[in-house]
């Protein structure tokens, strides 16, 4: 946009909604400039980053002055402000509707569920910690459950979540169903419908996806090596 500066991602791409962020930047060309926050080195938690950040989370966007948090308020922000294809976050208020619904759903669910299995199973032992039987046993069932819902509810006959193109929806489920992929746990493995819906969005999404999903190829190799 005329007589705007690039706007500044703080992001960890350890993080699936950073990825998520990063993905959209990239892919709708938008202008940017990312600043690495390494949560694991407590850079979140510094004075700077507070001061930016109350909440010491990531990712943040600063758009000339305008500071905004949470991916997804940052996601529909940059979808209504900058010059992004209608598929991302319809203006018609009926698909908007369905874009906003699985967004909702998709914290205490999708988000939840699987992140607690990467916790569990990757970053706990990272620290040291001995991952907990039986809320991981927990996670693995709810996320069962979740991936029912994605299928039966949200797919249904439709190519992506909320209808026959990508959208917002699609992107931040994408980037927590990859997650668990960091200890070279594919939880679509065994969904054939799921795993036609992830193919078509890294197909949507072409290098943009692979570009930052590049850390999580990362974890798995060493996590592979370990074993």
């Amino acid at each position: 946009m005329a007589g705007r500066q690039a706007v500044k991602a703080y992001l960890d791409l350890l993080s699936q909604p950073c990825r998520a962020l990063l993905i959209f930047l990239k892919h709708n060309k938008i202008p940017h400039t990312v600043e690495l926050v390494a949560l694991r080195k407590g850079q979140h938690k510094t004075p700077e980053f507070t001061k930016l950040n109350p909440m010491q989370k990531v990712p943040v966007l600063d758009d000339n002055g305008f500071v905004l948090t949470e991916s997804d308020a940052i996601l529909k922000y940059l979808a209504t402000t900058y010059n992004v294809p209608d598929h991302w976050y319809p203006k018609l208020p009926e698909k908007r509707a369905r874009v906003d619904e699985y967004a909702a759903w998709h914290h205490v669910n999708t988000r939840l569920h699987a992140s607690t299995i990467f916790l569990q199973e990757v970053i706990f032992p990272m620290m040291g910690q001995q991952k907990n039987p039986a809320k991981f046993e927990k996670a693995l069932r709810d996320l069962d459950g979740t991936l029912d819902m994605l299928e039966n509810m949200f797919l249904k006959r439709q190519a992506f979540l909320c209808g026959d193109d990508i959208s917002l929806a699609d992107l931040l489920a994408v980037c927590e169903l990859m997650q668990p992929m960091c200890s070279g746990r594919d939880i679509l493995k065994d969904r054939p419908k799921l795993l036609s819906w992830r193919s078509r969005v890294q197909s949507a999404l072409s290098d943009s996806f692979d570009e930052a999903h590049s850390v999580v190829y990362q974890m798995r190799q060493k996590f592979s090596a370990k074993l």
